[in-house]
């Protein structure tokens, strides 16, 4: 039932959250009243680091796709902010990289 309550009954988040985005509070106080689970998770975004919706999907205790609700709330009011994972050491067009997993991938055949 929590769930169900703590997403108002939704289940598609208005904004495209991955589980590994990361979420960060901006300090700009949410206009509209916030329930309880939306206050716990912009304090875990509050501080020196930010946080993946993994991780307050975790801390919050509740299935991933009702956190990412939560937190498209906050972003739409401009309480958090969302930015896509960055992965270190790979670039999207690292030609390099993708020649070698073609070159595994047709040894597996």
């Amino acid at each position: 039932m929590r769930p169900y309550t703590a997403s108002g009954g939704r289940t598609r988040p208005t904004a495209a959250l991955d589980l590994l985005s990361v979420v960060t509070a901006t300090g700009v106080a949410p206009g509209a009243a916030l329930g309880a689970d939306h206050v716990l998770a912009l304090t875990l975004c509050t501080g020196p680091a930010a946080v993946s919706v993994a991780e307050v999907a975790a801390q919050l205790r509740l299935p991933a796709v009702v956190t990412k609700v939560l937190l498209s709330d906050l972003l739409d009011c401009g309480a958090v902010t969302a930015r896509a994972p960055r992965f270190a050491g790979f670039a999207a067009d690292d030609r390099s990289l993708l020649l070698a997993v073609l070159d595994g991938l047709r040894r597996r055949l």
